[in-house]
């Protein structure tokens, strides 16, 4: 089969390799589509894991069942977290499969989904049935972002009708975000640096946006708020970011890191003083509890949620590479799918 396959830093190439075959739980996918992420652009970055099948955000249909497997059958239309779970430690347990203390993810411990075909271990728990409704366009475009976005907004920070909701990074996770806060009756600030991008935002659902190359975000959310937003989402992951969305928060504001931070080693000074007297919040979000995606789908298949809106274009296998480039210079817009394996 055709695979996109990381081979050093800041390089991966299009190489054929076997056919996956599934273990005796597990199963294997055809893929249909499959996201374009960030993430997998950190991966990129670095170079690691060598000679891994890069890609988490996939949907597609079931080729083959390992014979322990019972909930699914060839044919059958699926997506998958992008955290596969055992099912048997106290996270697991408590509803948590997300925060599974065995945890992998497809394209970075295992084989991912920029390939014809991807075997995903313990199908039966780590592998959701897609309704007929939806398409694999909109199931690969809710990718990690949707999902990563879905629970902390809705479980972890628990936006509520009315509240003001700062988004800093219009990219895949700041327009999922944008997009739930808006079906949760928020009153939405989309932040970026590309006007083409806060236009989308517009699309998504966002009442104000800001050009922090222009305007001081900070400033423009403290007057349009007329004292700081209820939550802020640093959706980027960058100190400038981060700190921002912090300091653009009401008294009692909750601040969601959702994006991972880029800088070296992933750490960032925070106003902790500043946080302290204010009594800010810092909530952190990281995929979803798998149970959480009945609540999810449905929101798709009946026009609430749009996912599909985000995609830019869909692409090919060969031009994933040059994605990634124009990732490192802020150069995209939208969110890019991957629909022909080639």
């Amino acid at each position: 089969m055709k695979a996109l396959v990381l081979v050093d830093k800041q390089r991966c190439e299009v190489k054929n390799v076997p056919d996956p075959t599934p273990d005796k739980d597990g199963i294997v996918i055809k893929v249909m589509a499959n996201g374009v992420c960030r993430s997998d652009w950190h991966m990129w970055m670095h170079g690691q894991p060598e000679n891994r099948i890069l890609g988490h955000e996939f949907s597609g249909v079931v080729e083959e069942v390992g014979k322990e497997v019972t909930r699914f059958k060839k044919g059958d239309r699926v997506i998958v977290p992008f955290i596969s779970s055992d099912g048997t430690c106290p996270h697991c347990l408590g509803g948590k499969s997300h925060l599974c203390d065995s945890r992998l993810s497809p394209g970075a411990n295992y084989d991912g989904g920029y390939a014809d075909y991807v075997a995903i271990p313990k199908g039966d728990r780590n592998v959701i049935h897609l309704p007929e409704d939806l398409n694999f366009l909109d199931a690969s475009a809710l990718g990690c972002r949707f999902m990563t976005a879905y629970h902390g907004l809705v479980d972890r920070v628990q936006v509520l009708p009315g509240e003001w909701v700062a988004v800093y990074g219009c990219g895949g996770l700041g327009l999922s975000a944008i997009n739930i806060a808006s079906t949760m009756g928020a009153h939405i600030i989309g932040v970026d640096i590309n006007d083409a991008n806060l236009e989308l935002a517009k699309q998504m659902g966002a009442n104000y946006t800001i050009n922090s190359r222009v305007t001081n975000p900070v400033n423009a959310i403290m007057e349009i708020t007329r004292g700081g937003a209820d939550v802020s989402v640093d959706a980027l992951g960058h100190s400038e970011t981060c700190v921002n969305s912090i300091r653009s928060l009401k008294n009692d504001g909750r601040h969601l890191q959702g994006g991972i931070i880029s800088n070296e080693g992933g750490n960032v000074s925070i106003p902790v003083n500043e946080m302290l007297k204010k009594e800010i919040r810092f909530i952190s979000t990281y995929g979803m509890p798998v149970h959480r995606f009945s609540s999810l789908l449905p929101l798709v298949s009946q026009g609430k949620l749009t996912p599909g809106k985000m995609v830019n274009r869909e692409v090919s296998l060969s031009e994933v590479n040059s994605l990634f480039e124009s990732m490192s210079r802020n150069a995209l817009s939208g969110t890019f799918v991957v629909t022909k394996f080639e």
